[in-house]
């Protein structure tokens, strides 16, 4: 940030008394500009044992395998947020949803929140994001053409549970991926 968005003056940053950490304070009306990490939502859709994976058709990560999920706006619930980027992405309606995991991504500025969802239409379909969408079974996924490490830990603890028969909460932080590794 380089203006206030109140007044149109420089910023300066800078711990502002009483904080614990630098932000972008406007001096001339003392605004303080606060950065937050984005909220991004997905679902693990399934219909007959198998996930519907989408292949992202943008960057980052073109061409990628991923699970649907993006960016929470204003005035949306997690749930909402949920539905929506698998219609998105996928014209995918999810029914019996249940939260699954939250991965912290500090680095990035980043919290993932999924879900377990019931796939429930059978005419899914590429949506604008996606280049084309599967079924797959979880002993077949594209595990070195995934789009991001966030969505392969999902998948790893999802067939790890699935396994079990067991699908618990899980609160996880992922650390950093090697420098200038998106797509890993």
């Amino acid at each position: 940030m380089k203006y206030c968005n109140q007044c149109g003056s420089t910023l300066t940053w800078r711990i502002p008394e009483g904080e614990d950490r630098p932000r972008f304070v406007c001096d001339s009306c003392h605004t303080i500009h606060y950065q937050n990490p984005k909220m991004v939502i997905g679902a693990l859709p399934i219909q007959d044992e198998k996930l519907l994976l989408c292949r992202r058709a943008i960057e980052p990560c073109l061409g990628k395998w991923t699970l649907p999920a993006g960016y929470l706006e204003n005035g949306e619930t997690i749930e909402e947020c949920a539905r929506r980027e698998s219609m998105e992405e996928a014209y995918a309606e999810l029914d019996n949803m249940q939260p699954y995991a939250l991965l912290n991504l500090p680095f990035i500025n980043q919290v993932y929140f999924m879900y377990r969802a019931d796939l429930v239409n059978h005419d899914y379909r590429p949506g604008t994001e996606s280049l084309e969408v599967k079924m797959v079974s979880p002993k077949k996924l594209p595990w070195d053409d995934l789009a991001f490490a966030v969505i392969r830990e999902v998948l790893r603890i999802y067939t790890e549970d699935l396994e079990k028969g067991s699908y618990p909460f899980r609160v996880i932080d992922m650390e950093a991926p090697p420098k200038k590794k998106i797509c890993v």
